[in-house]
């Protein structure tokens, strides 16, 4: 020690007592430096010389074993404080300078000696007895520093929460709680209130007026659960009341599984009273009190069920004092027994239950609570009446014996004794015969017995002493009937008789004028008698009286006559004037009589000849429709029709406007749909750490950009552009040519249906979605939709006409024209038609909870063994891989099967049953390919039968257009899918199911071979067959498109606008460069009109050159964004276009320009034939007429927007007058003759039908005109939910986001790589297993190269990670760490959903999944 103090030495913390240490640490030091350098020596060249230091130590070497020895040391005497559990030497010993440890702090010594103590202890454990090293004793300290941080930043947020309760205020209540540091479990700030009222009361009841950490802890996990419990019962989620209910955590005593309905309601009712007195929330004790009221009744019911079972048995043992007893168990809680009536109980409750036997037709039926109740209270009642009908038959025996005539009457009288016809007048009568009666019963003999029977109401009979006044129903011993008493039916007998004495005499004194009418009836009777006599003797001579009264009134007549007669020959002139007089009047009355009849009815007759007129109206129109030549007349009337209103402009420029809003939208939609997609696959790659949050959160940012500003910008950008309005000269002359050949390829299919198949199929498909429905408007009007069919139909017989050669290469290949309909009939427009079909049925399985359709035998067999490991914790005997025909051997496989197949068969007669009715439905486009398909099919095959040609029309019709919207609703807009929401595991799989069947049936398919076991349901895919069969004949009888649509050769040209298209720059480019690059193959004539607009177009175009925009580099950015600039094309027909004045025009523009002509001078000059009128000169007002007509039309013209412009007509034809018109139509009449398009021997008759069909057709044009306009807003309101849904997924995204940082910014940063993205673990709790031990459950079945005896020796610990559902499994061997793995709880959920029933962990170790998962559950998740 004294050479190591040596200042020279330059030693340091050296001490005194450990000098024997470093003595011999320094030895054996040096010794060992010695002997390494000897043996170095001996190896090489042994003369060589030596450093003196190769075999001494330096200073370095002994300053490192003194601090080494320092350190043993030090670690000793930390050991020792340990045992010693002496906080304050602990930490002496702790600062030691030996040991260097950072962060002591004086205050934290307990906290050093709790942490310290606790890691000795724990490596003791793992069976370690070594002391604890320098690393593990500042690992403790820092972990103590930690944990005292923690507790006083706890007691900080206690007192904040104590001060915020007293304070009373709510909100700052729960913020307090809600603070991490106070270590408080979940709080919900809906329930402020509820916090702060119940601490607010715990905080009062305590007696310091302070809550502790561990009280407010236990509080606020109790009123959490409260709180949700509140919030359950607000929304009536029954499953999430009693979850709360009955979780330990509620603190809740006494809660009985049995009761929980009960329970519910009582607390719904108990909720909605103190939601009406003002409060909010109900309290624990409520909630408590609640519980145990309910508990409460229901064991009071218990028991009064026993007493009920107990009663009904007294009553058929027939023993009235037993009977008694049981009525007076308090368990019945029976009302008003009394034990004086105990035999009229058993009489009446013993009657009650034979009358329900009978009524019931049950000998076993049994009384009820308030049937018994109610025979207790009939018994007591009766009692009483018995108790006052004896007394009151005493004191009418008492009066009678009395002689007092009043004091009888009024017992006679009494109700409680009920006798009848008691009358006061007799009262006297009364008392002389019931003396009399009783002299009588004296006469016979008194016996003296004071006892009397009666028999009262029910049947009983009562007994009644006369002298105690008490009454019994049991018949006294020794009983005999007093032989004086007068019984009430004695007491009734006498008053009766006396009463109808009484009524007799009164009758006779109340009838005297009866008895006097009596008398004059019979006199009357005598006289009528006498006067029928005389009668019948004059009837008997009627003949003779009839001959003197005719012959006396005859002369009488005839004597008048003559005088009248006399008298009209001497006044013949008044005579005549007077009956003048009197026709003129009757004839004026008459006349003006009508005539106000007419003005009276003024409305009638307006009526009645608007309706002659429109009759006539309807007959002229009639003739135009029907007539093979309509009169000129005729068609005169209706010319008009073919004018165009300014209501015909305005609908015009509506269907345009929105037919520009549709497509935008589609196409709007279409990129937002593709955006979306890409963010799923983002999404999903960084759940997977794929990619970092970074690339995501960018294009969300570009996503949510898109989505506020992409429709607005697409909507207005020709606005903004103006079209071709905005381009140079040059450049709209380019896109002109374009307007013409994009006129030629709508109209004529040839070209793009040979196009389709001169590209890949990857290719094509893409330009069919690009260009071809854009070129058709997404068939947006019944023009474009008549020429898509027109193009689907030259594709699809092309495509069987060069590439099917097999029937059946329709159904296994994937024919380019039947995808392109599909897609096309699946969009915006018929996707409204799948959706009424299928959403009802859809929605219904959806909606159907407990629907599980599970075919597969082993899938049915490994859900079931799954079952019963997850229910029962233990290993399953039977084994997890087995075959079908082994999974069908299990009877409950069998049952679980046929159980589904019936769901199956059920649910599928469903969807079969919305099919087959919706036959209108199914759009006209899909009908339609159908029968072409067929038709074209049995062109090509004539051998092929019906059946074969129908499989292949349900392959159109169910498997590719309807099948896959069964399989996936969501994806297909089926249904109505919520941000973020999805399809369950099983809703997929039932629907799934439910499609094969539909599937099978429609292609006549049956179950077989591998699907052996599903055979019993063949029968019934044939039966479905048969509908499916008559339901693709039905769909392939549709009308021909012209007849449809109403389309022929001259449609565009009656149609106030010409067809306007939609489409980008780069479609224009990518079309022309394709129709360059194949124009040979779509048209190999030279002289085809393809060629000369191609030549006329040139080189293919770049974005920039034809736009004028750009730098013309091709890696810039912008260039994408010009290419989709949006353009509208107004297609025009280059080989329609009439040349100059001077050149020969093609007999159709004649005919068209003479039509017009003659429809302009029939309007204004009527004629019957066209030959009269161009023959009779116009008159002067006429052509006044007309032309104010054509000045009027020149005005409208000029404000007509350009696009909706017809082909012009020429200054001259505008000016000319009827006589010049009616010229130049004579002079195209001869050249039309000369070509033979009309016949002047029939007057131009040709003409007028043509003219007609023209106003018919423009009639039909205005009916479509509005359908499309109905059917666009539909269309563009669908499309607009669509985009709102969108804009819902876009917001569900950002929002899912948003959380991915918030929970990045709590773990400390943003990584920008996903290794990165660890932030530091907080401590939880872990589980240790022995391999034996978990062997012994059946969670480790087995380790590769390892025997079973030494699984003692390998330690497993799972802990769970910060990522909810993760798990890290750390594998140690001996002691010895050796491998770490990431357990995925939803990975073990799918396997086990896969049915795989054993996994491997660290390659080596295989484990039970079902178990495994059992485990977790419980030791986690406390399931």
């Amino acid at each position: 020690m004294v050479a190591m103090r040596n200042p020279n030495a330059m030693l340091v913390n050296l001490d005194q007592g450990l000098a024997p240490s470093y003595q011999d640490t320094l030895c054996q030091a040096k010794q060992e430096k010695t002997a390494n350098a000897r043996n170095r020596a001996s190896s090489e060249n042994a003369t060589a010389e030596r450093d003196v230091y190769e075999e001494l130590l330096t200073q370095a070497e002994i300053q490192g074993n003194v601090n080494k020895v320092n350190l043993l040391a030090a670690l000793e005497k930390v050991n020792k404080a340990l045992e010693r559990r002496d906080a304050s030497a602990l930490f002496e010993e702790l600062s030691s300078p030996a040991l260097g440890l950072r962060g002591l702090k004086r205050e934290n010594c307990d906290w050093y000696l709790k942490q310290l103590i606790a890691d000795k202890e724990q490596k003791a454990e793992r069976g370690s007895n070594e002391i604890l090293q320098k690393e593990e004793l500042q690992s403790g300290v820092d972990v103590a520093n930690e944990a005292a941080q923690r507790f006083h930043k706890m007691l900080k947020a206690v007192d904040r929460i104590n001060a915020a309760i007293r304070k009373g205020d709510a909100n700052e209540t729960v913020t307090e709680l809600m603070n991490p540091d106070a270590q408080l479990p979940t709080v919900y700030p809906f329930a402020a209130p509820l916090y702060q009222r119940e601490l607010a009361t715990l905080q009062q009841q305590s007696p310091e007026g302070y809550l502790s950490n561990p009280e407010l802890g236990v509080a606020v996990e109790m009123l959490s659960s409260v709180a949700l419990i509140n919030k359950a019962l607000d929304t009536g989620d029954i499953g999430e009341v009693w979850k709360y209910l009955s979780s330990s955590v509620t603190g809740l005593t006494n809660v009985e599984n049995e009761n929980s309905q009960r329970y519910i309601d009582e607390l719904l009712k108990l909720k909605a009273q103190s939601r009406a007195e003002g409060n909010e929330f109900l309290s624990w004790n409520d909630i408590q009190a609640v519980v145990d009221n309910v508990n409460t009744t229901v064991h009071e019911e218990h028991e009064r069920i026993l007493a009920l079972g107990l009663i009904n048995e007294a009553l058929d043992e027939g023993d009235a004092q037993k009977t008694l007893q049981v009525l007076m168990l308090p368990a019945a809680k029976l009302a008003d027994v009394n034990a004086p009536t105990a035999q009229h109980y058993q009489d009446t409750l013993v009657r009650a239950k034979r009358e329900k036997a009978q009524d019931t037709q049950d000998e076993s039926a049994v009384l009820w609570l308030d049937e018994i109740q109610d025979g207790i209270w009939r018994s007591n009642k009766e009692t009483e009446e018995a108790e006052k009908f004896s007394l009151g038959i005493l004191a009418i025996n008492e009066a009678v014996d009395s002689g007092e005539v009043a004091q009888t009457l009024s017992a006679l009288r009494s109700p409680d004794v009920g006798l009848y016809g008691v009358t006061p007048e007799c009262d006297e009568a009364y008392q002389a015969e019931l003396q009399e009666l009783k002299k009588s019963m004296l006469a016979n003999g008194d016996n003296k017995s004071v006892w009397v029977k009666h028999w009262v109401k029910g049947g009983y009979n009562y007994y009644y002493n006369i002298e105690s006044r008490k009454g019994s129903w049991e018949e006294p011993a020794g009983f005999v009937q007093n032989s004086t008493q007068l019984s009430r039916e004695e007491i009734q007998s006498t008053i009766s008789g006396v009463t109808a004495a009484y009524n007799r005499e009164q009758l006779w004194n109340a009838n005297e004028t009866l008895i006097v009418k009596l008398q004059a009836r019979c006199k009357g009777y005598l006289v009528r008698k006498e006067f029928s006599n005389r009668m019948n003797f004059l009837k008997k001579q009627v003949p003779a009286i009839i001959a003197i009264q005719s012959q006396w009134r005859g002369y009488k007549q005839k004597k008048a006559f003559q005088d009248r007669l006399q008298y009209l020959r001497h006044h013949e002139t008044e005579a005549v004037k007077i009956q003048s007089l009197a026709r003129m009047h009757r004839a004026k009355k008459q006349y003006k009589g009508r005539l106000q009849y007419f003005k009276d009815h003024i409305d009638e007759i307006v009526k009645i000849q608007a309706f002659i007129r429109a009759n006539k109206a309807r007959d002229d129109y009639k003739t135009l429709i029907n007539a093979d030549n309509p009169p000129m007349v005729v068609v005169r009337k209706f010319v008009h029709l073919l004018d165009q209103s300014d209501q015909d402009f305005q609908e015009e420029l509506d269907l345009m406007n929105l037919r520009e809003e549709v497509v935008t939208l589609i196409r709007a939609n279409q990129q937002l749909e593709n955006d979306l997609n890409l963010m799923d696959i983002k999404i999903g790659l960084l759940v997977k750490n794929k990619i970092t949050l970074q690339e995501v959160v960018s294009h969300s940012k570009k996503l949510t950009k898109k989505n506020k500003e992409q429709l607005s910008d697409m909507m207005m950008m020709n606005k903004q552009k103006g079209g071709l309005k905005a381009l140079s000269k040059e450049k709209r002359e380019k896109l002109e040519a374009y307007q013409h050949l994009f006129y030629l390829l709508q109209t004529n299919p040839t070209y793009l249906a040979k196009l389709i198949f001169q590209m890949p199929q990857n290719k094509s498909t893409k330009f069919m979605d690009s260009v071809i429905f854009t070129l058709y408007n997404y068939a947006s009007n019944q023009r474009e939709e008549y020429l898509l069919l027109r193009l689907f139909k030259t594709a699809l017989n092309e495509e069987i006409k060069s590439k099917v050669d097999q029937i059946q290469e329709i159904v296994t290949g994937n024919p380019t024209v039947i995808k392109m309909v599909v897609s096309f009939n699946r969009g915006a427009r018929g996707q409204n038609a799948l959706r009424q079909i299928l959403a009802p049925v859809v929605k219904e399985i959806m909606d159907d909870k407990t629907l599980n359709i599970k075919t597969d035998p082993v899938d049915i067999y490994k859900a079931w063994v799954n079952q019963m490991e997850s229910q029962t914790g233990e290993a399953s005997k039977l084994p997890y891989d087995v075959t079908p025909e082994q999974a069908l051997k299990h009877e409950e496989v069998n049952a679980r099967l046929d159980a589904s197949i019936k769901h199956m068969r059920t649910v599928t007669d469903k969807f079969l049953l919305a099919i087959v009715v919706s036959l209108e439905k199914i759009p006209y486009g899909m009908r339609y390919i159908a029968k072409v398909l067929k038709d074209s099919l049995h062109e090509k095959f004539p051998d092929a039968t019906e059946d074969e040609l129908l499989k292949i029309v349900g392959n159109l019709l169910y498997y590719r257009y309807m099948n896959p919207a069964i399989v996936a609703p969501d994806a297909f807009d089926i249904i109505d899918i919520s941000a973020g929401g999805q399809l369950s595991t099983d809703q997929r799989r039932n629907l799934g199911s439910v499609a094969k069947m539909l599937q099978h049936a429609a292609a006549n398919k049956m179950f077989e071979g591998d699907t052996a076991h599903l055979s019993k349901i063949n029968e019934y895919l044939s039966q479905s067959y048969q509908k499916f069969r008559r339901f693709f004949q039905a769909a392939c009888e549709v009308p021909e498109p012209e007849d449809r649509f109403n389309v022929d050769e001259y449609s565009d040209l009656v149609t106030v606008s010409k067809p306007v298209i939609y489409i980008s720059i780069g479609e224009i480019i990518n079309t022309h460069t394709l129709l360059l690059d194949h124009q040979d193959a779509i048209a190999p004539e030279h002289n085809d009109p393809i060629h000369e607009l191609l030549e006329d177009l040139g080189e293919v175009p770049s974005i920039e050159s034809l736009l004028g925009e750009g730098t013309g580099n091709p890696n810039d950015p912008s260039k994408e964004a010009l290419a989709k600039t949006e353009v509208s094309l107004t297609l025009t027909n280059k080989f329609d276009v009439a040349g100059d004045e001077n050149s020969e025009m093609d007999a159709r523009t004649i005919l068209l320009n003479t039509k017009r002509l003659i429809v302009d001078v029939i309007r204004f000059q009527p004629g019957e034939t066209l030959t009269e009128i161009l023959e009779t000169p116009a008159s002067n007002e006429q052509e006044t007429d007309h032309q104010k007509a054509m000045q009027r039309r020149a005005i409208r013209d000029a404000k007509t927007p350009d696009k909706m412009k017809k082909a012009k007509t020429t200054l001259e034809e505008t000016n000319l007058t009827l006589a010049e018109k009616k010229a130049k139509i004579q002079s195209n009449l001869k050249k039309l003759t000369e070509m033979g398009k009309v016949n002047p021997e029939n007057r131009y008759q040709d003409l007028i039908n043509d003219i007609a069909k023209d106003i018919r057709n423009q009639r039909r044009y205005r009916q479509r005109r509005k359908a499309e306009l109905v059917k666009l807003q539909q269309t563009h309101q669908a499309l607009s939910s669509k985009a709102t849904f969108y804009e819902e997924q876009v917001d569900y995204y950002n929002q899912y986001i948003k959380t991915c940082l918030d929970n990045l910014a709590s773990k400390g940063k943003i990584s920008k790589k996903p290794g990165d993205m660890k932030g530091k673990k907080s401590k939880q709790v872990s589980q240790k297993y022995t391999a034996a031990r978990l062997h012994e459950k059946g969670v480790l079945l087995e380790i590769d190269d390892l025997q079973s005896s030494q699984f003692k020796n390998v330690y497993f610990e799972i802990s769970p990670t910060e990522e909810v559902g993760d798990f890290e499994v750390k594998a140690k061997f001996m002691g010895v760490q050796m491998e770490t793995f990431m357990l995925h709880y939803q990975d073990l959920l799918q396997l086990q959903y896969e049915g795989v029933a054993v996994m491997k962990l660290f390659d080596r170790a295989k484990v039970n999944v079902n178990l495994l998962i059992f485990l977790l559950n419980k030791k986690f998740y406390g399931k």
